[in-house]
């Protein structure tokens, strides 16, 4: 009972620093990411409110890999491979120069041998993944180009965790006897990849369109976090960072259908969770160790941050990046990461390094982690482009201009025009058969529920420049009308509209383009008659074109006065001297305008 009180005490304590800390840095123009680790120093170090913070950094630490579960959802295997020059090249090259640097230092200090030197260089050359995306994210840069660069540097690092545990292996004497040869690491490695891949191709998606089909979203949601955290264990049983195991799981599943609902349900655990890791990092600072060797922990953050800093800003203008891009990327990752943690524990074990100088380093990483926001914001004070010209960029790989909710008749139509001009277009359907159907024909659908905010973010809402909404029912149509009137009151909308009070009533709600799905067959249709019987393609084409004109200016009169407003402008006799039939009797033409408002229904004002 004591147990479970701590543990309910202990999440209300963490709750509430992420409530009050978030919100507060936003207010002074700081990154979320510097709140939450001052509301973990407040709640660990200083108020000494909780003091076990290895079980809290554990857990948090799937929020890293929830993170990069999302990206590779984000990351098509074909803009993988157009990034393998900068993951293998520019990252490659970050990672051998900043560690061969900072292994010397230690050694010339005479702190360690060559050994530890190799460590601790190689260890801090690795920068934070989970700080680096979610300033990113908070800037709004992840799609930019600087921002495909620092990640590409991330997923090398994270790629190089295997060989340099392999090295202190090998370094400490551990390579023999007990442990496993590092030629059977690296193909038990490569199998788990190869069977990741596997699962990607052929189980995930036909999985998930069952699951899809039972309509339990609760079941979808478990089904997603299945996948993500039984990735990401198997990719650490087989030696590998559990982060890579849950990007390689994205990025299988970037070309699914289901794309958007699993971010969309992911989203809120990685969010939470993210936000737990940047607090037990904070927590976990040792004030103590700092103090006692204030000068030589200070001036080691000082010489990382600046080394690294450099070596990336050359390397960046060495392989084709603008000065200012060259400048976000050396500021974004000049910290130590979450995986210096583990090499340099992992050194401990085997003698490489001692207690006290591990302390150490993990809190040189933990300082540079807690300074990187403060470069983020010195990094846009340097910069010399035009902050209006900050995005524009050619974001390959980045979401679709126009998003598309609903893909029925309509939508397939108004999708035709779009993708034979060339526009790339995201669609979302929440129907398993159609999106299946549509699939087969090529078109690039999702699977997701478009009146959920959460789903419409993570289509991309935020960047698409129209939405283009062709769902069935105008109960359906007015819920997402409604919802991005709301929380994006910018947003472009073009909806289909059901009959003419539902285009009045979208009108009133100030869509920018409305029109009614039966509108231009009608017409069409209208015309190809008169055409059949005689009349010239001219003089069709130009009484279609007058309907269409007193169509609109009859929808404007009823906009302002009301629905029955505006019936002198119906045609609801012959407008020639003579009728081509000859009516039979008056009380014919008397009676068919008494039936006029059965006839045509909603379309002609009721």
């Amino acid at each position: 009972m004591s147990t479970s009180h701590v543990m309910f005490t202990e999440t209300l304590l963490l709750l509430g620093g992420a409530v009050v800390a978030a919100p507060l840095f936003r207010q002074l123009g700081l990154s979320t990411v510097l709140g939450y680790l001052a509301a973990g120093v407040v709640i660990g170090p200083l108020a000494h409110l909780i003091s076990e913070t290895g079980e809290i950094l554990s857990v948090s630490e799937l929020g890293v890999v929830f993170l990069l579960f999302i990206i590779g959802l984000e990351l098509k295997p074909s803009r993988l491979w157009h990034m393998r020059a900068d993951i293998f090249g520019l990252g490659t090259a970050q990672v051998v120069v900043s560690g061969l640097i900072l292994s010397v230092l230690p050694v010339l200090m005479g702190l360690v041998d060559w050994r530890g030197g190799l460590v601790i260089g190689f260890g801090l050359a690795l920068s934070s993944t989970a700080f680096a995306l979610q300033l990113l994210n908070d800037q709004g840069d992840r799609n930019t180009r600087y921002g495909q660069r620092a990640f590409s540097i991330l997923l090398l690092q994270d790629l190089a965790i295997v060989p340099l545990l392999a090295m202190v292996s090998l370094l400490g004497g551990q390579a023999e006897g007990a442990e496993t040869p590092f030629y059977q690491e690296a193909a038990i490695a490569v199998g788990a990849i190869v069977a990741m891949l596997v699962a990607g191709r052929y189980i995930l998606t036909p999985m998930f369109g069952v699951i899809a089909r039972t309509g339990a979203r609760e079941v979808m949601i478990a089904a997603a976090l299945l996948v993500v955290i039984g990735s990401a264990t198997l990719m650490q049983v087989a030696g590998l960072s559990m982060a890579m195991g849950a990007f390689l799981s994205g990025v299988m599943l970037a070309e699914s259908s289901y794309r958007h609902e699993l971010e969309a349900d992911i989203e809120p655990f990685r969010g939470i969770l993210l936000a737990l890791f940047f607090m037990a990092v904070g927590m976990s600072m040792q004030i103590d160790v700092i103090l006692d060797n204030l000068l030589l922990i200070v001036g080691g953050v000082l010489v990382i941050m600046i080394l690294k800093a450099i070596v990336l800003y050359l390397l960046c203008r060495a392989t084709g990046s603008s000065r200012d891009d060259a400048i976000r990327v050396a500021f974004l990752l000049p910290q130590g990461g979450e995986f210096g943690f583990v090499l340099f524990t992992t050194a401990t074990t085997v003698g490489l390094l001692s207690g006290a100088t591990a302390s150490m380093l993990i809190s040189m990483v933990t300082l540079t982690m807690a300074l990187t926001p403060l470069g983020a914001i010195l990094a846009r004070r340097l910069q010399t482009e035009d902050a209006a010209e900050k995005m524009d960029e050619d974001f390959e790989g980045a979401d679709a201009d126009v998003i598309m909710v609903g893909f029925s008749r309509f939508g397939q139509i108004a999708a035709q025009i779009l993708l034979a001009s060339g526009r790339d277009v995201t669609i979302i359907d929440d129907s398993v058969d159609r999106v299946r159907q549509a699939a087969s024909f090529g078109f690039r659908i999702y699977f997701g529920d478009g009146t959920r905010l959460d789903v419409l973010r993570a289509a991309g809402i935020e960047r698409a420049k129209i939405v283009a909404i062709c769902t069935q029912k105008k109960e359906t149509t007015d819920k997402i009308v409604d919802l991005l009137k709301e929380e994006y009151p910018e947003a472009r909308l073009f909806v289909r509209s059901y009959d003419r009070i539902h285009s009045l009533s979208l009108r009133s709600r100030d869509v920018e383009y409305e029109i009614r799905e039966t509108l231009e067959s009608g017409l069409l249709f209208g015309r190809k008659t008169l055409e059949a019987l005689g009349m010239s393609e001219t003089e069709a084409q130009s009484i279609m074109d007058d309907i269409r004109v007193r169509d609109e200016e009859r929808l404007q009169i009823q906009a302002a006065e009301g629905i029955l407003a505006g019936r002198h402008m119906l045609h609801n006799r012959p407008v020639r001297p003579e009728p081509l039939v000859k009516p039979k009797r008056q009380s014919d033409d008397s009676e068919s305008a008494a039936r006029l408002p059965d006839a045509v229904g909603e379309e002609m004002g009721r």
